[in-house]
């Protein structure tokens, strides 16, 4: 073979191998392209599917809070009802003690109201005995500090309980009584004591006009009830 047709093989073959390491590095390049393409495709889904679930979790917890706020005024309103469904019951049954509808026992008060022992000369004796004023503001007082239950010499106090002035004598609905007249509550001692007491209250008033007062705080009042109130 020639020299001149052995350079021109050399050189086709370089040119040769030059043409398949450029079509090497040329596919290289292009799998490194597509590969890093589909990287940031994927890696872009992924941030997508991301944004796309916190997102929802942020409705979630919207709606999460929507409906614990929904649930917390459910549960106040039944709270309020109960409450008030209780008040109710507790006022209607100390109305029916204070009413005589029922029996009752308790601590309470025992309060004694006498005509003045001592009568001046040329004084109108009608000033120094129990009216029935008297007895009706001891009465309303107590019913002020929550006396649950009140009677006068024994007769209870009812819703249609009338107190009327006959000369010396008091009655009390269809019962008549003389002095000392003994009423009775059933409540909290110190707090019923303390409202009849009072300075420039009840008893002082009392006294004023002339009427012997006598305060006891009792352990135990025990009161029958009426007989008809309940029907």
């Amino acid at each position: 073979m020639k020299k001149s047709e052995v350079r021109m093989l050399t050189i086709l073959f370089m040119v040769l191998g030059f043409l398949l390491t450029l079509s090497y590095q040329t596919a290289a390049e292009k799998n490194n392209i597509v590969e890093e393409g589909q990287a940031l495709w994927e890696e872009d889904r992924l941030r997508n599917s991301v944004l796309e679930e916190q997102e929802q979790n942020k409705e979630l917890e919207e709606e999460w809070r929507t409906l614990q706020g929904e649930v917390r005024e459910i549960e106040e309103e039944i709270a309020g009802e109960e409450v008030s469904s209780f008040n109710l019951v507790e006022d209607l049954e100390r109305l029916r003690m204070l009413t005589g509808e029922v029996p009752v026992k308790g601590p309470g008060i025992e309060v004694t109201l006498n005509d003045h022992t001592y009568v001046p000369d040329g004084s109108n004796p009608n000033d120094y005995i129990v009216h029935e004023r008297h007895i009706q503001e001891v009465v309303d007082e107590l019913v002020l500090a929550d006396a649950e239950a009140i009677s006068i010499n024994g007769f209870r106090i009812t819703r249609n309980s009338y107190i009327q002035c006959i000369g010396p004598v008091i009655k009390v609905d269809s019962s008549t009584s003389a002095a000392p007249f003994v009423i009775q509550a059933v409540g909290d001692p110190e707090q019923l004591e303390a409202a009849l007491e009072l300075s420039g209250g009840v008893k002082d008033k009392l006294v004023n006009e002339n009427v012997e007062v006598r305060t006891q705080k009792q352990n135990q009042v025990m009161m029958e009830a009426v007989v008809g109130e309940s029907e």
